[in-house]
């Protein structure tokens, strides 16, 4: 029998993990505890020499408030890298990780002198990554471009039977604790990190399965074992 797999993350990724997940088996359900919602924000780029994005979220909020895809754009992983190729960026850099290795590619790969970095973010972010460019010797900027409103209520989805819960984030499964969710201690979360697992409450639930890297593909795997 295949696994039921709530996956919590915002649309419209939650559909690209949707198919992911059917890709190996298992039966998706969609279940969203936030939601995206665009901020108007400064889209002034004047001596910016590049942008830095930690969520396809941003991407897609900036893509959405300016026309600018000249610069050099530095993805935290490569699903925001892929959507910011599909939003028509022509110098797209992944850095295949997290906040720290995103910082890490700035640094090997850019100049200081050459501009400002502007990350564009939501409001609510895991990692601060102006501090670490700052110590690098870069002027750096961060800009809200939307935010990830946490759901009131849970998703009638969670009312049927599940096997598995997703959280890609802090902020999702703390919501889905917040919200006292009945049944977790007979489930699974699958957790993107060791924070976002903290953040589910561990003792709550059946299982936790942490990805050993920072990536969907890891989660996955380790949720679907060869």
């Amino acid at each position: 029998m295949s696994l039921r797999i709530a996956i919590t993350r915002a649309l419209p990724d939650a559909e690209r993990t949707a198919s992911a997940i059917r890709a190996r088996g298992g039966e998706p359900v969609i279940a969203p505890l936030l939601s995206i919602e665009a901020r108007a924000f400064d889209t002034n780029l004047d001596g910016v020499q590049a942008l830095l994005f930690t969520s396809a979220a941003g991407v897609r909020a900036f893509a959405e408030a300016s026309g600018e895809r000249a610069r050099p754009v530095l993805c935290v992983g490569d699903a925001t890298a892929e959507t910011a190729r599909a939003g028509g960026f022509l110098d797209v850099r992944s850095a295949d990780g997290d906040a720290q290795a995103l910082a890490a590619l700035a640094a090997q790969s850019l100049d200081p002198r050459a501009g400002k970095l502007l990350h564009v973010s939501g409001a609510d972010i895991a990692s601060d990554m102006i501090g670490p460019l700052r110590a690098a010797g870069f002027s750096a900027e961060r800009r809200i471009a939307y935010e990830a409103a946490a759901a009131a209520s849970l998703p009638p989805a969670f009312g049927g039977p599940l096997d598995v819960v997703l959280f890609y984030s802090a902020r999702a499964a703390r919501t889905f604790v917040a919200l006292d969710a009945p049944g977790a201690g007979a489930l699974t979360a699958g957790c993107m990190s060791p924070n976002v697992a903290k953040a589910a409450e561990p003792e709550r639930w059946k299982r936790v399965i942490i990805a050993s890297s920072p990536r969907e593909d890891a989660l996955l795997a380790a949720i679907f074992p060869a």
